[in-house]
């Protein structure tokens, strides 16, 4: 997939996919549609995720769901209830969208892609790093698209980030600080207390996963974390150093914060430039150029991008592209084995 074109400052490339989509999707039968269905509803962005692919209904048709007796969410009402096994064998289901809990994601995602299914695994993806691996691995051998629930990876402003850097306009990368948090409430602390990554596992995956989409894997990786509340065993006030040879990387995550939401970031500086992503998901930036690059001035650009509708509809976009084979799979097995293996280390779970 071909990162956003200077030519288009103010729209996005998936933007742009989104809007052709829709375009076509008139000409489309109901025949072009891919077939999907979900199996599970316990993770947090499940039900978001169900809403993009019913609403994208020029690109999908959602086939059933498994696990989600008894879910009252508006978004699952009139969906047929079918068994795991039931859409593993269904002819016409070509992707599964897995949103298990995480000690079960894995191997759900395993089950799809020997069914011949490609899959949209919820991050963080695995609690166990060798069957993630394997996992991902087989996926790849068979050919099966494996899209992590990454949503920063679809963002306006990370794909103009990961041009500018694609492209040099930052030089040298020096040091990347980054930190996603939020107020988590007693019901979500216990949730998380049962990993044992905590909340650098859970929530600040994505921006380790964008980290590592511009520099690779670190060649070292250092953790801490300084419980606020340590009676509930929770890890909810963690902080990771990734160390390169010319860079370094901090990454917080604090569920103590009750303005996490607006204040997270993603800062980068190099060489020749640098950008500020703030908020992480408004699509407003700040770029910094020692030399005009494209439409972008020396100097200071404020950067304001318009968002898709839904939050993860430029993730299904890009699936369907991949899934039809007019893209190529962006992220392949190598990037999502390094991601995950550096969420375990950064959240203290390897060492």
């Amino acid at each position: 997939m071909q990162l956003p074109s200077p030519a288009l400052p103010r729209r996005s490339f998936l933007g742009a996919m989104i809007a052709a989509a829709t375009a076509t999707s008139f000409a489309q039968t109901e025949r072009a549609r891919i077939g999907v269905a979900q199996i599970g509803t316990q993770h947090a962005h499940a039900s978001g995720k169900m809403d993009a692919v019913r609403r994208l209904g020029e690109l999908y048709e959602v086939l059933g769901l498994s696990g989600g007796e008894g879910n009252k969410a508006e978004v699952y009402q009139g969906l047929a209830l079918m068994s795991e096994s039931e859409i593993l064998s269904h002819p016409r289901v070509q992707a599964v969208l897995v949103e298990t809990s995480v000690e079960e994601a894995c191997a759900t995602a395993l089950r799809a892609v020997r069914a011949g299914k490609h899959v949209h695994l919820d991050k963080p993806g695995a609690l166990d790093h060798d069957e993630f691996k394997a996992m991902r691995l087989e996926a790849e051998q068979r050919r099966k698209i494996v899209q992590m629930g990454y949503m920063l990876r679809c963002n306006p402003a990370f794909e103009l980030l990961f041009q500018a850097q694609k492209e040099g306009w930052l030089g040298d990368i020096l040091e990347i600080d980054a930190m996603m948090g939020k107020l988590a409430e007693p019901a979500l602390r216990s949730s998380l207390a049962k990993l044992p990554g905590g909340g650098m596992f859970e929530l600040a995956c994505h921006i380790i996963d964008a980290a590592i989409a511009l520099l690779g894997k670190p060649a070292q990786v250092h953790a801490f974390s300084t419980p606020n509340k340590p009676e509930d065993h929770f890890k909810d006030n963690q902080l990771a150093v990734l160390v390169y040879p010319k860079a370094t990387v901090t990454i917080r995550c604090n569920h103590n914060d009750p303005f996490g939401g607006p204040r997270r970031r993603f800062q980068v500086a190099g060489t020749k430039g640098a950008m500020e992503i703030l908020p992480l998901e408004s699509g407003r930036a700040t770029l910094w150029l020692s030399e005009a690059r494209g439409p972008w001035k020396k100097g200071v650009n404020l950067v304001n991008l318009p968002l898709p509708k839904g939050r993860y509809d430029a993730e299904f976009v890009a699936l369907a592209a991949m899934i039809r084979g007019e893209t190529q799979e962006r992220w392949n097995a190598a990037h999502d084995i390094a991601v995950h293996e550096t969420v375990l280390r950064a959240s203290g779970v390897l060492v």
